[in-house]
């Protein structure tokens, strides 16, 4: 017998079977989120994207393209995610010196039904992903880390900023 689960756990029936939230009735709205990475490197690294030398090419474009496709796709690698029509999604990624790391930065927005938190976080954990692929021939310790939800706008449960 399945124990009926605890919490408010929308993706869940009343007898503990998954099951995709239904939006129909939800009104449209505008809707807004930010998320983002980090990927710690090495100095060797850092140099080497810094001046365009890997032999994959350019680390940051690829890994921005990236990063917008992942959005795109996110209802095809989340299974609960529903399908967004997305109006926008930023990426940026900077080299932070100081650190030795790739900061990235994803903000993706919609009109819709449904939030686009998802859409930004698989923006920037692809764009992480693929920082480590085109860097592995140089490090094997990449670490990504700190991947997070900054802000979110828009729908039922309002906005919401993280806290430093």
């Amino acid at each position: 017998m399945i124990e009926k689960l605890e919490g408010d756990f929308t993706h869940f029936d009343d007898r503990g079977k998954v099951k995709m939230i239904d939006v129909g009735d939800k009104p449209k709205s505008d809707r807004r989120a930010v998320a983002a990475a980090t990927v710690l490197i090495n100095q060797e690294t850092y140099d080497l994207i810094r001046s365009g030398g890997t032999k994959k090419g350019d680390v940051l474009t690829v890994a921005q393209l990236a990063g917008i496709m992942g959005a795109k796709h996110t209802s095809d690698l989340i299974p609960m995610a529903h399908l967004v029509n997305i109006n926008s999604v930023e990426m940026r990624l900077r080299l932070n010196e100081e650190k030795c790391e790739v900061d990235i930065e994803a903000a993706v927005s919609c009109f819709g039904r449904t939030g686009v938190e998802m859409e930004a976080l698989t923006a920037v954990s692809i764009a992480a992903l693929t920082v480590y692929d085109m860097c592995k021939s140089i490090q094997r310790d990449i670490k990504i880390t700190d991947i997070r939800l900054l802000a979110k706008t828009g729908g039922v449960h309002g906005d919401y900023t993280a806290e430093e």
